[in-house]
């Protein structure tokens, strides 16, 4: 989006940086239309109300920033004028913060001020990892991309649609390489039985026309991030989305025909304009992907077992033998599928070996795990 240009100072509604203006050059419409022109072009990068509730009045003067890129040493910002590195407060670790986090920058040295609260965060736990590692914040949409050959695995999906339940954003499954597969419906039909209202989309990420098929997902200040393993098309979609807006193409590379396995090609995640108006976080492949912390996530995704639950005689039902249990008088009855429910076992069972208890009062301990990093 072109710069605005800074002329002067004058107050702003909150949610709206003012930027300086000239007094004796600006009559009070020219003044409504610059700050309806700064709210708008912030409302462009994803900016809502959620986000300018939590401005106080003594940051007026900072300007809102959106990271756009995360480095080892550094943080590139976009705001309604520019994308810029940005000046880090002593002892800052790159590390808190997330491609697509807002912040408050000060104009003229750019130093960043704080972090807003994020309206979602996605994160995963590395093996051996104390602390789970940042992904995307405030993103809407959570584009989910594998291919119709092997590398579609029903469990792998389970899990990236437990961490975009857990963190608040709408998952889509995109199926590529349809084309190469004998029956691509089948593909179709396995994803969509997933979960509930789950929204499915084959396409061809190399052609324009996947760019209109995801264009519910992609309008003007909406953010879509991209996950997957490597080598199922997801640096060639962000090229496709993005067209020319995108000053440098993501790299792209093949599969291995025996195995399906791709090419790490997206080392870092960056944030990129749609030419629609919206936009995306490319992150790099996932080959494991462990789960910590996400039981509302895996609620959502299980409902039907979630909501036998309740059903069972006993609360601390662990739907294996006890007399009474919904869920297994259901799998008697035929209406649960007995691998989905191996799977929420599995699934239920890894998170709450990985989620960290915390301590509470007088040395209690709660199975809740940690706070979100919000």
């Amino acid at each position: 989006m072109p710069p605005i240009e800074r002329l002067g100072t004058s107050p702003a509604p909150k949610g709206c940086c003012p930027q300086p203006f000239a007094k004796d050059t600006l009559d009070a419409c020219d003044t409504v239309l610059l700050v309806k022109a700064l709210t708008e072009s912030l409302a462009s990068l994803g900016w809502t109300d959620f986000f300018g509730d939590q401005l106080e009045p003594d940051e007026a003067s900072l300007v809102p920033t959106r990271i756009a890129s995360v480095h080892r040493d550094r943080l590139a910002g976009l705001s309604q004028y520019e994308q810029t590195d940005l000046t880090l407060p002593t002892n800052a670790n790159t590390g808190d913060y997330a491609v697509g986090d807002w912040v408050l920058v000060e104009p003229h040295s750019l130093l960043l001020r704080r972090r807003l609260t994020r309206k979602t965060v996605l994160e995963r736990r590395t093996q051996g990892g104390r602390v789970p590692q940042l992904a995307a914040a405030n993103v809407d949409t959570l584009f989910i991309v594998t291919s119709c050959n092997a590398d579609f695995n029903i469990a792998r999906l389970e899990r990236y649609l437990a961490l975009a339940n857990e963190a608040g954003t709408t998952p889509v499954i995109l199926l590529t390489k349809a084309d190469t597969a004998e029956d691509a419906e089948a593909y179709q039909r396995q994803a969509a039985a997933l979960q509930r209202g789950l929204a499915v989309v084959m396409l061809n990420p190399r052609v324009a026309d996947a760019a209109a098929a995801l264009a519910a997902w992609c309008g003007a200040g909406q953010t879509v991030a991209l996950v997957g393993s490597s080598g199922v098309g997801k640096s060639t979609l962000v090229n496709t989305l993005a067209g020319s807006a995108l000053q440098a193409p993501q790299q792209t590379a093949g599969i291995r025909e025996h195995d399906a396995k791709g090419r790490h090609t997206t080392t870092a995640r960056s944030l990129h304009a749609i030419a629609g108006g919206g936009w995306v976080i490319d992150t790099p492949g996932m080959r494991t992907l462990h789960v910590s912390d996400v039981a509302s996530g895996i609620d959502t995704l299980f409902a039907e077992i979630t909501e036998l639950a309740p059903l069972c005689k006993f609360r601390d039902c662990t739907h294996v033998h006890e007399p009474g249990c919904a869920v297994q008088a259901a799998l008697k009855a035929g209406t649960l599928d007995p691998e989905r429910l191996a799977r929420w076992r599995k699934l239920s069972e890894e998170n709450q070996g990985n989620t960290p208890v915390q301590s509470g009062p007088r040395g209690n301990k709660s199975p809740g795990g940690r706070p979100k990093r919000r």
